[in-house]
């Protein structure tokens, strides 16, 4: 009997951690033979080109003029419940409890029982979201009724059992990298465009939102760069960009910081970085900095959420208290002038990244939830990432 399944994946589709997870989860799932069904208001950013066993279903929201505000839910809601009739899909995988989880509970009730929900919890439909009081039990309501729960940190699954109140059992499924994107690549000509040889780059790449922490890492750069020749690169966009700036020509550090804007080819870009710099005050993984630890660059962070899950302090990078600019200086210091203890925390990066984060073996444990919520045996052998 054929056991690959139809799988129906809905997330944010623009830039964004969740995004990128959910949409490399569906490419890996559909070169193993699945079916995947993408069903968003525009194709996920990271899809790429035509691949085999992927497909995509565009979810468009009624104008009707009666709406004041077009409902973008049940819009959603009803494609996804169409989808699973015409295509007689077995579970829907849905990144973010709202509103993704919510539309899926709606869909479910309009296709019936057999079909599965899945919801992934990646932080800030949590951290932020179920903060705000007339949202908590919508959200309650749709993780209790999908059929199988995970979160990517179990930091992140603590803070949901504790707002929430959740008592039923939620999967710790880590965020993962593709090993055949993210690997050191050879960056030399691109840093030569920033760098002088006897420099050292600092990285930092977000949407730049308050929650990262941005100025701080102009401050922690101010202050490396008072002991080590060093350059600082800011990589996407976001609200605070305007004040990075301000900040920046007020330090008199204009002429040793850049911004490359969005990048699509981000180990291409990480590769040139000698630290990644990832201060923020919430972060439910960190995704970035397993990006930047599976091209060999280790993290100066803050101990903040997930992060101490991920990067391994003393190890694969540095872990100070939010807002410690003077300990994450004085960190990132330590790295760039100490050569030897650079080299181990590289290695010690790539044997992390490649070995407990791999791609393989995150894939294979969704297909183990997928086929415990459909009653199902679970066809294949784990396999073994090093």
């Amino acid at each position: 009997m054929d056991q690959k399944l139809k799988i129906g994946i809905t997330c944010y589709p623009s830039l964004g951690g969740s995004g990128v997870v959910a949409t490399e989860l569906g490419k890996l799932l559909a070169e193993q033979g699945h079916q995947v069904h993408f069903i968003a208001n525009s194709i996920p950013f990271r899809l790429g080109t035509f691949q085999k066993n992927i497909f995509y279903h565009e979810v468009e929201v009624n104008d009707y003029y009666v709406f004041r505000y077009p409902p973008y839910d049940l819009s959603l809601a009803t494609k996804m419940a169409q989808v699973a009739k015409a295509q007689q899909l077995d579970l829907l995988h849905v990144h973010y409890a709202v509103p993704h989880a919510v539309c899926a509970f709606l869909a479910k009730q309009m296709v019936g029982d057999d079909l599965k929900v899945v919801t992934t919890l990646h932080g800030t439909d949590i951290t932020v979201l179920a903060q705000d009081e007339s949202l908590k039990d919508l959200i309650r309501l749709a993780i209790n009724e999908s059929d199988a729960v995970t979160a990517v940190s179990r930091d992140l699954i603590r803070e949901t059992v504790d707002l929430l109140d959740i008592q039923r059992p939620i999967d710790l499924t880590y965020n993962f990298i593709d090993k055949r994107i993210y690997y050191p690549r050879d960056a030399a000509s691109l840093r030569r465009d920033f760098a002088a040889p006897n420099e050292k780059i600092l990285m930092h790449i977000s949407n730049f939102r308050p929650v990262k922490r941005t100025q701080d890492v102009v401050e922690v750069f101010r202050q490396v760069q008072e002991q080590v020749p060093a350059r600082l690169l800011f990589v996407g966009e976001g609200p605070d960009l305007p004040k990075i700036q301000w900040k920046i020509n007020e330090m008199g550090l204009s002429d040793r910081v850049h911004f490359l804007g969005k990048q699509d080819d981000i180990a291409q870009v990480i590769s040139m970085a000698d630290v990644l710099m990832l201060p923020s005050e919430k972060e439910s993984f960190g995704l970035v900095a397993l990006e930047a630890m599976a091209c060999g660059v280790p993290t100066i962070g803050s101990q903040a959420g997930g992060i101490p899950e991920l990067v391994l302090h003393g190890k694969t990078g540095f872990l100070s208290p939010i807002g410690d600019t003077q300990s994450m200086a004085e960190n990132a210091i330590r790295l760039l002038t100490d050569d030897r203890l650079a080299a181990e925390f590289r290695e010690a990066c790539l044997h992390r990244a490649h070995h407990d984060f791999c791609n393989d073996a995150i894939r294979h444990e969704y297909e183990e939830i997928y086929y415990r919520v459909l009653g199902r045996e679970v066809p294949s052998l784990k396999p073994v990432c090093g």
